[in-house]
């Protein structure tokens, strides 16, 4: 007779599942039958909800009495990070707004492009190099681009960055501030040109280097191809780079070294017909010592990288015109021609200097506007100060950014890091750069080392194997963190003994 009270206990169960599925049915019957009217006000009222949660979630509010100041810092370049590591976050709580959520290690950058080193190796988290950003319960990083500086009411008006995801519709939001650090970096300069936008590949990012790899890759691979014609091929396998600064020499010395060590062993079939051609309107490395500038020519000669002297004026899917009337046809065509203000920054509405960037004095400060300061390659000094414009380089953007760090650091200290209230701080000493010299790769295990303050000064310059190895070790030791540093011993190990890595990922 069990069996008999178990069936009494599981009767409800069953008679209760039935009335779920009935009242389902029922449900799904009446909803077929709903007036257009329901249907109407349903989707009204679900509007009028989404309207309330974006209007309740549309930014970030001006901090309270109680709450740390909030730093914005909008870009996450050298200037930009280097300022929030050295930020005392028991003063601040900080905000990076940026499209990226990484810093590059722009010197290594161009080892990426031909397998030397790993793209992960040069790319370094925020949150590493701020945790505070990913810990604090005020501190965040918002993927996103700045769209307009209120500077009036301390406010930023950001959107969000999709990538051109069609399933994902950007939106805009607002962050209040209290401190505002402009750091958003400046973007390659094509002069007007036409056809550079559409099909050059400049090297800035890691995305950059991506494309660079991935479409010298597959030229090397298409050359190969059966039923392809001669002057095709050797136009597929002419790599061309504009501009004779340290990026564009040492791209082109890492592309000399694949193609000497690399190419030859596993493309064998079209070794011969690969090129690089080098073009710069000026002197190639015109920082640089005139001694060193000779010998990085010679170098790059044996290498067989093509110099030539020559002025771009029009940029065409397959070919280029100089200003002599020369068509150099090309498969691969990096432009490397240095920077100048973003878009963003032409837009705001503040001073600038005689270069079109933000303008500001001695202390890093926007002199027009209050609690507003700029750093990196999109600041410049204003003509008032009496000083000269610095370069846009690394080094001057991470010192401006520790030089900054320490000005808020005593601000925050003295009571002065909240909104307006800086008035009477003191600010201490101004900020003033020292030039530690320049280095660049140029190929064949030689690099350059130029140690002098200035062109005109006195100091080491010297090049060779001993400047490549004071170049890597250098660059290995400014490396962020530990586990990248670690990433690219190994990956210079692996790529001596092994050789570099052809796959087309």
């Amino acid at each position: 007779m069990s069996w008999i009270k178990n069936l009494v206990k599981i009767s409800p169960t069953i008679s209760s599942v039935g009335n779920l599925f009935r009242n389902h049915e029922s449900c799904t019957l009446s909803s077929r039958f709903c007036t257009a009217l329901q249907h109407q006000q349903r989707q009204s009222e679900t509007v009028q909800a989404a309207e309330v949660v974006q209007h309740r979630y549309e930014g970030l509010a001006p901090t309270k009495e109680g709450e740390k100041p909030r730093l914005l810092v909008l870009g996450s370049g050298w200037a930009g990070c280097r300022l929030m590591k050295g930020i005392d976050t028991s003063i601040y709580d900080v905000v990076c707004v940026s499209p990226r959520n990484h810093m590059v290690f722009t010197p290594l950058l161009a080892s990426t492009c031909v397998g030397t080193l790993e793209f992960r190796s040069v790319a370094e988290p925020i949150s590493r190099i701020q945790p505070a950003i990913s810990r604090e319960p005020g501190s965040y990083y918002f993927l996103a681009n700045c769209s307009r500086l209120d500077s009036q009411n301390h406010e930023v008006h950001c959107e969000t960055v999709t990538d051109g995801l069609s399933t994902l519709k950007s939106w805009k939001f607002k962050i209040a501030y209290d401190k505002l650090v402009l750091a958003c970096g400046a973007e390659a300069s094509t002069f007007g040109i036409n056809g550079v936008l559409e099909n050059a590949i400049f090297l800035r990012e890691v995305h950059h280097a991506q494309e660079i790899r991935r479409k010298l890759l597959l030229n090397l691979m298409l050359s190969e191809v059966p039923g392809l014609g001669g002057e095709e091929k050797k136009r597929l396998l002419h790599c061309v780079v504009v501009g004779g600064g340290p990026t564009g020499v040492e791209f082109s010395g890492e592309l000399s070294d694949f193609i000497m060590k690399d190419v030859r062993q596993r493309y064998a079939h079209v070794k011969d017909d690969i090129r690089v051609t080098l073009i710069e309107a000026r002197d190639i490395l015109s920082s640089f010592d005139d001694g060193l500038r000779q010998y990085a020519i010679k170098q790059l000669n044996k290498s067989g990288v093509k110099l030539v002297r020559g002025i771009v004026k029009e940029v065409k899917p397959q070919r280029l015109i100089l200003d002599d009337g020369t068509e150099v046809p090309y498969g691969l065509l990096v432009w490397s021609t240095g920077v100048g203000p973003s878009s963003f920054v032409r837009s705001l509405d503040l001073p600038k200097d005689p270069g079109g960037r933000i303008g500001i004095d001695e202390w890093m400060r926007v002199p027009s506007v209050q609690d507003v300061f700029a750093i990196g390659d999109c600041s410049g000094y204003l003509e008032s100060t009496g000083k000269s414009t610095l370069p846009a380089l690394a080094q001057v953007a991470e010192r401006e950014g520790k030089y900054l760090a320490n000005l808020l650091n005593v601000m925050g200290k003295a009571g002065g890091g909240r909104a307006l209230s800086a008035k009477e701080t003191e600010l201490g000493e101004p900020f003033v750069y020292k030039h530690l010299g320049s280095m660049a790769t140029i190929g064949r295990y030689k690099a350059l080392v130029d140690l002098r303050e200035s062109k005109q000064g006195k100091g080491i310059s010297m090049g060779g194997f001993l400047s490549f190895f004071i170049w890597r070790s250098a660059y290995l030791t400014r490396v962020v963190s530990w586990r990248n540093r670690f990433y690219v011993f190994i990956n210079w190990i692996t790529t001596f003994v092994f050789g570099r890595d052809t796959s087309r990922l």
